[in-house]
């Protein structure tokens, strides 16, 4: 069974002390075991949960909604439902700055294109300045 110091999890898990602290104050991972000396020792559940909070931060999920998925994991079953709203919520966000995202690369590539065929002033500028 793992045992391990906040220091060798942050190192692990490639995130700050202070953010596991954090986790633990506002409630996304519950109160850590400690040592006497009020060392805290993370188990082999803390380190799950955690690398579970890491990998829906990568899906772009927030705090808040983590939160919700930490509750909904306990009896995923019961859950299935708010889990896929949840879910399709972001995928439309993603996929709404997808095409954010995909217009703003249009848009410079046409602006790196005008800058090399002008031969005076720069387009870039004028275009950012441009008030539309």
């Amino acid at each position: 069974m793992r045992d391990d110091t906040i220091g060798k999890v942050a190192r692990q898990l490639a995130m700050s002390m202070d953010t596991l602290r954090y986790y633990e104050k506002i409630g996304l991972l519950p109160k850590v075991r400690r040592t006497e000396a009020g060392i805290r020792r993370y188990q082999d559940k803390d380190i799950s949960r955690l690398k579970f909070i890491k990998r829906a931060q990568q899906m772009n999920f927030t705090l808040a909604e983590i939160g919700d998925l930490l509750k909904m994991r306990e009896d995923p079953q019961h859950a299935r439902t708010e889990v896929r709203q949840l879910t399709t919520n972001k995928l439309k966000e993603v996929e709404l700055r997808l095409t954010e995202l995909d217009t703003l690369r249009r848009e410079l590539a046409l602006l790196v294109n005008l800058c090399t065929a002008s031969e005076e002033g720069c387009p870039i500028i004028d275009r950012i300045e441009k008030d539309e």
